[in-house]
C-alpha cells in the first residue's frame, strides 16, 4: 500500500517552473529516497507535502485519501535549514516544541529524557543551544522531529554537517524507525547513503521525475553485462569469443591477470563461466553492478544532454 502519493503536482514561481507534473508513490513502512541535484525541485515538493505551500495543480493523497489539514500532525519534518532558538535552554525548548506537536508536558519530558540519554546528550539539558556543537544541535533537532512518533517522517539532507560516527548513528535510528512501522521520505543529493537506507527512490531533475522504482530493480535496470575476471597468468590468457563475450580491458599484476569483459545479453552466466574455465583457471568472477551514484550521474547527465 502507498502511504503517500503525489499526482501530477505543478508549482510555478514567477518565471521558474519548480515542479512539472511530478508524481511519486511512497510505500507504507519503507524509506523512500527523494533524490536529485540542487535546485531540482525536491524541497518544493517536501514543502507542499508539509502544507507550507500549496501546489498550483495536482493532488496529494495521504494514507489512501486526499490530504486533510489535520494530517500535518502525523508528519515529522527535519528541514535542511535548521531552526532552533539559540538563546533558549535545550530542555525547555525541546519540551515546548513537543507540546506544540500535541504531547502533554509530562509525556514530552519523559520521551525527551529517554532520547537524550540514548544519544548521550543529557548533560546538555540545561545549556543554551548556542553552547552546543553543530552536531549536538542536529541531534536535538532530530529528536524534536520524531518525538511525537508521527506516521510519516521527512528528512531533508539529514546528514549535512554530521561527522561519520554521528552519521552512522543517525542511519541506524532511521532504519529502526522504518522497522517500527514509520514511513520515511529521505531527501538528498548525496548518493553515498542511499543504497544503505532507501527501499525505493524517485529521482527528480529539472522539475520532473526522470527515474523511479525499487532500489534493487533500478540497479538491475542499469546493468551493463560487464564482468571482471581474475585468473592465474600462468594458466593462460583469455581469448575473446565474439558470440559469447568481448574483452574490454586487461591488466597483469604479480602472477594474476584481471580482465574486464562484456557478455552478450543472450548468454547465461553458466555458459560464460564454462567457456572461461576452458581457457584458464578462474580466481574470481564478478559482475559490475552500477552504484546509485553512477546511476544518478548517468541519468542526470543524460537528461541534461537531452534537454539542452
Amino acid at each position: 500500500m502507498n502511504f503517500l502519493e503525489a499526482e501530477n503536482v505543478v508549482k510555478q514561481y514567477a518565471n521558474h517552473l519548480a515542479l512539472d507534473k511530478v508524481s511519486i508513490q511512497v510505500p507504507e513502512g519503507k524509506v523512500f529516497g527523494l533524490l536529485g541535484p540542487n535546485g531540482a525541485g525536491k524541497t518544493t515538493l517536501i514543502r507542499i507535502i508539509n502544507r507550507i505551500t500549496a501546489p498550483d495543480s495536482g493532488t496529494i493523497r495521504f494514507n489512501g485519501r486526499e490530504f486533510q489539514p489535520n494530517d500535518i500532525y502525523q508528519i515529522g519534518y527535519l528541514p535542511e535549514e535548521r531552526g532552533l532558538y539559540k538563546k533558549m535552554k535545550v530542555g525547555e525548548q525541546a519540551i515546548y516544541l513537543a507540546q506544540l506537536k500535541g504531547l502533554s508536558y509530562q509525556e514530552a519530558r519523559k520521551r525527551l529524557i529517554n532520547w537524550f540519554e540514548k544519544f548521550d546528550i543529557m548533560p546538555w539539558w540545561n545549556k543554551k543551544l548556542e553552547e552546543l556543537s553543530k552536531g549536538m544541535q542536529q541531534k536535538i533537532q532530530f529528536i524534536i522531529t520524531i518525538i511525537h512518533e508521527p506516521k510519516l517522517l521527512i528528512f531533508d539532507e539529514p546528514f549535512s554537517g554530521f561527522d561519520p560516527v554521528n552519521a552512522e548513528l543517525l542511519k541506524k535510528e532511521i532504519l529502526e524507525l522504518r522497522d517500527a512501522g514509520h514511513t520515511i521520505i529521505f531527501s538528498t543529493h548525496n548518493m553515498s547513503s542511499v543504497e544503505e537506507i532507501c527501499d525505493n527512490i524517485a529521482l527528480i531533475n529539472r522539475s520532473k521525475v526522470v527515474l523511479a522504482g525499487n532500489v534493487t530493480e533500478v540497479k538491475n535496470r542499469f546493468r551493463t553485462n560487464n564482468y571482471t575476471v581474475r585468473f592465474h597468468t600462468e594458466a593462460g590468457k583469455l581469448q575473446a569469443i565474439p558470440e559469447l563475450f568481448s574483452i574490454l580491458t586487461e591488466k597483469d599484476q604479480a602472477g594474476t591477470s584481471e580482465v574486464r569483459i562484456h557478455k552478450e545479453p543472450s548468454i547465461t552466466n553458466s555458459a560464460l563461466l564454462s567457456a572461461l574455465a576452458q581457457q584458464t583457471e578462474i580466481i574470481s568472477f564478478t559482475e559490475e553492478i552500477p552504484s546509485m551514484n553512477d546511476i544518478f550521474i548517468n541519468t542526470v547527465s543524460g537528461t541534461n544532454t537531452t534537454q539542452a
